[in-house]
């Protein structure tokens, strides 16, 4: 058998890879919110460079799309930061690498790649 299988919970180092991993890719994560927060507010300032007023109306339109892709990005990265906020609860609580739907451990390989999954690969294919 495979260790996997032999194993029903992570070591405290294992926790601590995991949780080390996690909390870079948080930081990451937060760095750029804040990153497209700062640029969405200096969008709002025109300063002196549009004196030009012909081509007002269309750089509004591409300035308007580009607000909505860059508040779309921050949704998505909001989503991710509160995903990986979940994980680290779940090393607190002891629940960490234990698929929702089996129970059965999810592999190391797994969580270094997707270390706010909550399931086996199996599982989130049995889901689709």
């Amino acid at each position: 058998m495979s260790e996997v299988a032999e194993k029903n919970h992570y070591t405290e180092s294992e926790l601590a890879e995991f949780e080390a991993i996690i909390l870079k890719k948080l930081d990451a994560t937060k760095s750029e919110i804040e990153f497209i927060k700062r640029t969405l507010s200096r969008q709002d300032d025109n300063g002196t460079d549009n004196t030009a007023v012909g081509s007002k109306t269309l750089e509004d339109g591409a300035d308007m799309r580009e607000k909505e892709r860059l508040n779309q990005s921050a949704g998505r990265l909001s989503k991710f930061a509160t995903q990986l906020e979940a994980a680290l609860i779940r090393i607190k609580n002891g629940t960490y690498g234990i698929c929702k739907d089996t129970g059965k451990l999810i592999p190391a390989e797994r969580l270094r790649a997707v270390p706010h999954t909550q399931q086996t690969i199996e599982a989130k294919l049995a889901q689709q």
